[in-house]
């Protein structure tokens, strides 16, 4: 299908952007990154194929979103846009009606009547498959769809008519419809919690915020109820009710607020994702944010909690952002500080991060404009020397578009306290990077000092940085620094005359020695900076691997075990932690699967377990419930239902490993073993994986279970077919003989009499038993034609009563069914089959002379029957097992029967809609209730509705 461009610019409307061409001269945008720039025109392209969402939106009904549509509709039809009205909803307003007149109308749909007879108005649908035929019809297809929340008449294609508009944007047709506030789905409960009145019609969220176009129709509320009372909302007796119900003006307030809250929401969604399509650096300062930079030192956490109240006072979002830094490099008790702090921010509510880089400051920039944070809220700091630039004076030196807001880091009561802990949280002094930076340079001054004579002094200064960088790229940035001073001075000592002496002939020389230094000491910085950077992005880079070993991995494993295997070998091997995978049997309680690390009895608390499985919240060591536990707990949360829990132990690993695992690479241990707030989100996402593992195994399982059932139930139901066409033919010969005998000349003795009938009873009661068999087959085959018609059920029971006269010698029999019951509409044959059967059941478990009760009512849409007994009752606890096929109530019993005519009572009931249960009566016995539809019986002529002679 060709699409021709069609835009229409709304004052109040928001857009979804799509391909715009970049202006390269703007001096606010840079060139974007080609894997994003590939990955927009991919999204691109697949959108070029789907119609585009234009939604009228608005706070309630009654704002003119309908009239707003169908005035835009009549300016693009004057421009030649073919259109047509898929469905428009006036509710009888005269000027709405007026500007619909002209516009092309698609024919609603007739959907049958809900029983069938006429006795229900029927009912106009939206025709999704007409609308489907126009569209190829035409290049460019517009179709206006009113009331997007709307639930479809049963029997359409689907229950929901944005799901009618899904399928026609999918088709590349273009849908303009009306939505109010009420009907999202994550506003329900709010809406349903201001006006006391619960929405059923919703619509998903995703469907709102994936609208290529949001025009705001909005009307003060003192000028809608206006409206309303004019009759311009709804009819004059609809307009009382609602004036008295949800059109208070508080409601309307609230749910105006609501309404522009949620746009503004969707147009800072779009401005984000236009900044980051363009690579638009500079913050905008359209909406403010605040973003608390967490840093080793022991305020972090004071700066998390100023933020906090901050935000709360404000009501504005707000992030929380640790930068490692070559100086604070994990694992160190400064380090430990800001994971702490990280964590009481995620507590309070904030976004936390975790970024490496060189420079705290550019760091900090960066993740502000990538966020479109406005704020930065940073500790006030004194710098040990005069040299020094404090981190707020940075920020602003290079963003001078953030407001940067300082907190007092230390007050006069608690300023010695204070220094001991920074004392504390400052990274210890490693001498063994110090004496090798002296050792190296002592090692480059050695061996070149004999060729002197032959070198360059300049190839000698190379020789000195080089070292330099070396020392840097092992050892870090304080013995870089150390082996740039040695280096000029060794320099000077050995090879500047006059050698062997700090003394200078040349002047020149001491520009040399200034400039040496300077660039040693700005290569070992650079190179110390990004050996910190590719320290983290390798250790990122390896969790990413990781996580797609594992989640590949759980795609092939079958068993709960293999998926426990799995998880434990990632944690083990990204954590160097110990875990257990304790996984929800069918009782649903917790069941430890074998693990090789950690033992149950000894290493887990199974009441964590227990309340993280119950709660379905993280419990144990580092959360706020059971912190003294030895594990962390975290729930194993799947999209059905919880699956059960992951124990994991943390490795403590001492501080002498701790920086070798750093000078190592390894990012994953600490040495306190606590979990910072971006471990704390892969162990999330580990845990989140195996749920998921868990729960497809078990429905590959339920699966499997209920194919081997189908099958068996088939294969089953083939057979009885079959025997019991095979078995009807010998025994209708077999009961005709045996009658026949009766009529022999001469006549039998009596003996062979009572031969005779005992052969004749037998095979009568095989034939019921194959008559059974062959029923429920077709029943459950669905091959059974009802021949329904309107009878009285008084009828239906006096014949069954008849056919069961035998059975009922002997009893005492009462019956009570109303003459005021409705006609039921029902197969007479295959009721009187359930009737039958349910007498014959109280026969054989009742004693022979103990009364049978047969009683009827009306309730609400449906007749209730009772047959109630006077025997032992029914199995505890198999009320409702003994509906099943081939169950009995007395397992082993002298009585004839296998067990299938209660599942045949059942099975008939369902085919006519009913249902039947059983249970115990208090006073002794069992009743049998069906519960039957009354439907709309028809109205015979010169008598009144059943509804009327019963009032």
């Amino acid at each position: 299908m060709v699409r021709q461009a069609h835009h229409e610019r709304n004052v109040g409307s928001t857009s979804s952007p799509r391909t715009e061409p970049i202006n390269p001269m703007t001096h606010l945008e840079t060139r974007p990154d080609p894997d994003a720039l590939l990955r927009q025109i991919k999204t691109e392209e697949a959108l070029a194929q789907r119609g585009r969402l234009k939604l009228f939106f608005g706070a309630s009904a009654g704002v003119g979103k309908t009239y707003a549509m169908l005035t835009a509709a009549r300016a693009a039809k004057a421009q030649g846009v073919s259109l047509i009205v898929g469905v428009v909803v006036t509710h009888g307003r005269v000027d709405t009606e007026a500007v619909a007149k002209d516009l092309p109308v698609l024919p609603m749909k007739v959907m049958p009547a809900a029983h069938g007879n006429g006795a229900k108005p029927e009912l106009l649908e939206f025709d999704l498959d007409a609308a489907l035929e126009f569209a190829k019809t035409h290049d460019y297809a517009l179709i206006l769809i009113d009331e997007l929340a709307h639930s479809n008449a049963a029997g359409s294609r689907h229950p929901k008519r944005w799901q009618d508009v899904e399928e026609l944007l999918d088709a590349g047709v273009d849908v303009w419809s009306t939505l109010n506030v009420q009907h999202l789905e994550s506003l329900n409960d709010i809406v349903s919690g201001i006006t006391g009145i619960r929405v059923l019609e919703t619509v998903p969220d995703r469907v709102f915020d994936s609208a290529d176009e949001v025009v705001v129709v909005d009307l003060p509320p003192d000028e809608l109820l206006a409206r309303l009372r004019a009759g311009k909302v709804y009819l004059p007796q609809q307009a009382v009710r609602a004036a008295a119900n949800f059109f208070r003006k508080g409601n309307l307030l609230a749910l105006r607020e609501l309404a522009l809250r949620r746009t503004a929401d969707r147009v800072d969604d779009e401005m984000q994702a236009y900044r980051r399509t363009r690579s638009i650096s500079p913050v905008w300062t359209n909406r403010e944010a605040l973003l608390a930079c967490v840093s080793g030192s022991g305020g972090g956490e004071k700066i998390v909690r100023r933020c906090a109240r901050l935000a709360a006072q404000m009501d504005l979002p707000w992030h929380a952002l640790h930068v490692e830094t070559p100086d604070l490099q994990q694992g160190s008790p400064a380090a430990q500080a800001a994971i702490r702090a990280l964590k009481l921010a995620s507590e309070l509510g904030a976004t936390t991060a975790t970024r490496a880089g060189p420079n705290a400051a550019k760091a900090l920039v960066r993740y502000a404009r990538e966020h479109n944070l406005s704020r930065l809220v940073i500790g006030r700091e004194k710098t040990k020397w005069p040299w020094q630039i404090p981190l707020a004076e940075q920020v602003m030196a290079i963003a001078g578009e953030l407001d940067v807001l300082q907190i007092a880091m230390v007050s006069t009561a608690s300023a010695r306290a204070s220094k001991f802990d920074a004392k504390q949280l400052a990274p210890p002094m490693h001498w063994r990077g110090y004496l090798a930076a002296a050792l190296a340079c002592g090692f480059t001054a050695m061996i070149t000092a004999p060729l002197a004579e032959v070198l360059e002094l300049s190839n000698i200064v190379m020789l000195f940085l080089l070292t330099v960088v070396g020392v840097a790229l092992n050892f870090g940035r304080g013995p870089a620094v150390l082996a740039a001073f040695l280096g000029v001075g060794f320099f000077d000592f050995y090879f500047v005359e006059p050698r062997f002496s700090f003394a200078v002939q040349d002047a020149q020389y001491l520009l040399t020695f200034a400039v040496m230094l300077v660039v040693a000491l700005v290569i070992g910085q650079l190179t110390a900076g990004l050996k910190v950077q590719a320290q983290a992005a390798g250790a990122r880079e390896q969790r990413v691997r990781a996580l797609y070993q594992m989640s590949r991995d759980l795609s092939a494993a079958l068993m709960p075990e293999q998926v426990s295997e799995i998880g434990e070998r990632f944690l083990q091997s990204e954590f160097g932690a110990r875990s257990a995978l304790l996984v929800a049997d069918e009782d649903d309680r917790l069941v430890l699967l074998p693990s090789a690390s950690l033992d149950g009895a000894r290493d887990l608390d199974m009441s964590a377990a227990e309340y993280c499985f119950r709660r379905g919240e993280p419990a144990g060591r580092g959360t706020d419930t059971l912190p003294a536990g030895a594990c962390l707990m975290l729930p194993l949360k799947a999209p059905m239902r919880l699956r059960g829990a992951l124990a994991i132990q943390m490795a403590t690993v001492p501080a002498d490993a701790v920086q070798t695992s750093l000078h190592a690479g390894s990012h994953s241990r600490n040495g306190s073993g606590l979990v910072s707030p971006e471990q704390r989100q892969l162990l999330d996402t580990c845990a989140s994986l195996l749920a998921i593992s868990l729960e497809r195994i078990h429905y590959v399982e339920v699966a499997r279970a209920s194919t081997v059932q189908i099958e068996s139930e088939r294969l089953r139901n083939s057979l009885l077919s079959a025997i019991s066409h095979d078995l009807r033919t010998p025994l209708t010969a077999l009961i005709g003989m045996a009658e026949s005998l009766d009529l022999t000349k001469p006549g039998l003795s009596i003996q062979q009499t009572e031969i005779a009938k005992a052969i004749r009873t037998s095979a009568l009661r095989m034939n019921t038993l194959v008559n059974n068999l062959l029923d429920m087959a077709k029943l459950e085959a669905g091959a059974v034609q009802l021949n329904k018609q309107w009878q009285p059920l008084e009828e239906v029971i006096g014949s069954a009563l008849q056919q069961c006269q035998p059975l009922l010698i002997g009893r005492s029999l009462s019956v009570g069914v109303p003459d005021t019951l409705p006609l039921l509409n029902l197969d007479a044959v295959l009721m009187e089959r359930v009737f039958v059967n349910l007498i014959e059941n109280i026969a054989k478990y009742t004693p022979a002379s103990s009364p049978v009760a047969i009683s009827a009512a009306l309730q609400g849409e449906f007749v209730e029957i009772y047959l109630d007994d006077f025997g032992a009752g029914l199995p505890t606890g198999r009320e409702e097992a003994i509906f099943n096929k081939f169950e009995r109530g007395q397992k082993e019993s002298a009585l004839p029967g296998v067990g299938l005519g209660l599942a045949i009572c059942r099975a008939i009931l369902r085919v006519h809609g009913g249902t039947i249960h059983g249970e115990n009566r208090p006073e002794g016995g069992a009743r049998f209730t069906i519960r039957f539809p009354t439907g709309a019986p028809p109205v015979l002529q010169g008598e009144a509705p059943a509804a009327s002679r019963l009032s």
